[in-house]
């Protein structure tokens, strides 16, 4: 019999280290006993039903079973729920009742990540899924320029793209970026660890960006408006000495000892730039939210790691906490319209605030319309073939608030989320990222 629904916490939610080196973590038969009673508290609550398909998936399981309980339901069946959740983490941070101090002590996001982890060590995993979470092997290859210019060629292609989904099970029809043969980090300078910065708040005025694998390889020119918006600032912006992907790939696909080797490389690099008086940001939501939670919870007693987080911010966190100390310039030269504001979901569950919306607000002649709905992209879930219908359901919402605003610009502090609503727009309009059209008012 499904567990009844009780009054939900309202104590703030708190997260539990995750104990992913204690061997019971792998234990199948206690992650089974696990998934089972978090699945069955979820099937007496369904609040969570329109966040995305692991929820419709997991009750209409139920649904479908002998007892219509979750007893009934197969265990192999589990992995289909695990399948399709893509630790956006809104159902932690915004829906659930149950978390953390709550008795019952529910975490969907991190029980399924611990199912990953199970499952791609104890069971194969397909090569696509490794390559495409492989993003710096990816992008060093790709980024080689005459592989690059016949790799944006070819996913331009529509019989190339559909021979693509039969042998590597890319959907066809998915939104591919591009890659450029000049990387962020070969446009930008290493500062001098003395360079000087002008304290504000909490912030010491001078930041070190992390590049991030898709900023970097994909999609370089966020990354120098936000160099160029930070300078006007008066903000020097530096760059690590050397940069490895940040991990949320491989977390997500449950390879955490792959996760444990890149932040062995990063994790040195931004903790000896903190030393030297930098605070840390990137452009990409999920690579923060890896920096200020995933890597503390699984590295809780890591100084380092901790020093890190402590130093993250996010873009826009960042420019309003000087703002509150009366050192962001408003000297804005022209407005931007209307403008339809995607809030990514890693963004949001970092418990900043609007942010973003609320530097763009600060433009004259500028209304943001904020949609807080999940795109459905994450990385990689919207480009393969079993998944891209789902992620194309899941962002059809957004889609129509972003058409019904009629906006005269729209996009996400997710570039490939922005990229997916734009895709599935089907209308030729571009996405535009915050970071750029912040410049844009600027004039700059």
């Amino acid at each position: 019999m499904a567990t009844p629904v009780r009054e939900g916490n309202l104590e703030a939610p708190i997260r539990h280290p995750l104990d992913w080196q204690n061997p019971e973590f792998y234990d199948e038969a206690a992650l089974f006993k696990e998934m089972e009673r978090v699945f069955d508290i979820c099937h007496g609550c369904r609040r969570c039903v329109s966040l995305c398909q692991s929820f419709p998936t997991l009750f209409d399981l139920v649904d479908a079973s002998d007892t219509m309980e979750v007893d009934g339901v197969k265990k192999e069946d589990y992995w289909k729920v695990v399948e399709h959740c893509y630790l956006c983490d809104l159902c932690y941070m915004t829906k659930c009742p149950y978390v953390p101090p709550h008795e019952w002590n529910l975490d969907f996001p991190h029980l399924m990540l611990r199912a990953k982890a199970w499952h791609f060590k104890n069971r194969p995993t397909k090569l696509r899924d490794r390559v495409l979470t492989s993003t710096d092997m990816v992008g060093r290859f790709v980024g080689i320029p005459v592989v690059a210019q016949t790799v944006n060629a070819v996913n331009k292609v529509g019989v190339a793209r559909k021979a693509l989904e039969s042998v590597a099970g890319i959907h066809s029809e998915a939104w591919l970026p591009e890659f450029t043969s000049r990387p962020l980090r070969s446009r930008l300078k290493r500062l001098p660890d003395d360079t000087p910065g002008v304290p504000a708040g909490p912030t010491r005025g001078k930041v070190a960006l992390f590049a991030t694998c898709f900023i970097n390889r994909n999609e370089p020119g966020p990354g120098e408006d936000l160099v160029a918006v930070f300078e006007h600032n008066g903000i020097p912006v530096t760059l690590a000495e050397k940069e490895r992907c940040c991990g949320m790939p491989k977390l997500e696909l449950g390879d955490l000892e792959t996760v444990r080797a890149l932040k062995e490389v990063n994790i040195p690099q931004l903790a000896r730039l903190v030393d030297a008086g930098w605070d840390l940001t990137a452009l990409i939501p999920s690579c923060v939210l890896m920096f200020k939670q995933e890597l503390p919870l699984m590295f809780p007693d890591d100084p380092d790691v901790q020093k890190v987080k402590a130093a993250f911010y996010d873009p826009f966190e960042y420019l309003m906490l000087r703002h509150k100390e009366g050192k962001l310039k408003t000297d804005f030269k022209q407005g931007l319209g209307k403008v339809a504001y995607h809030a990514a979901c890693h963004q949001r569950v970092q418990n900043i605030g609007p942010k973003t919306k609320e530097v763009l607000a600060l433009i004259p002649q500028t209304e943001v319309e904020v949609i807080e709905r999940c795109s459905g992209h994450d990385g990689t879930y919207a480009v393969k073939r079993e998944f891209h219908p789902a992620a194309m359901k899941i962002v059809k919402p957004v889609v129509n608030r972003v058409n019904q605003a009629k906006p005269d610009h729209y996009g996400s502090d997710c570039a490939m989320a922005g990229h997916h609503i734009g895709h599935a727009r089907t209308d030729g309009t571009a996405p535009e990222h915050p970071i750029t059209l912040l410049r844009k008012a600027y004039g700059i």
